[in-house]
């Protein structure tokens, strides 16, 4: 094998490391911009259930509040019952 010929193997050689290099770089750009991504989504979906965690709070903060509403007005309308139960009965 002539110089040249070493000279044009090793170029090819080379030529094919590179390619390869370049297409190891291009997968790895790809990987990151995945990860990004998927990094881009995980903080969407962290955001949505701290929104989520307050509303529900906040509905059940409601629900305890409408639940002793209806306590107080029922006990009104038994003591309004029981009112109107004596005054008809004075009266018979």
């Amino acid at each position: 094998m002539s110089d040249t010929d070493s000279i044009e193997a090793a170029s090819r050689r080379l030529s094919l490391a590179l390619e390869a290099l370049d297409e190891a770089a291009e997968r790895r750009r790809e990987a990151d911009r995945g990860a990004q991504a998927l990094a881009n989504q995980v903080h969407a979906l962290d955001d949505d259930r701290a929104r989520l965690a307050g509303e529900l709070d906040q509905a059940a903060a409601r629900t305890r509040a409408l639940e002793t509403a209806n306590r107080d007005v029922a006990q009104r309308i038994d003591q309004a019952i029981e009112t109107i139960r004596g005054a008809l009965g004075s009266d018979t």
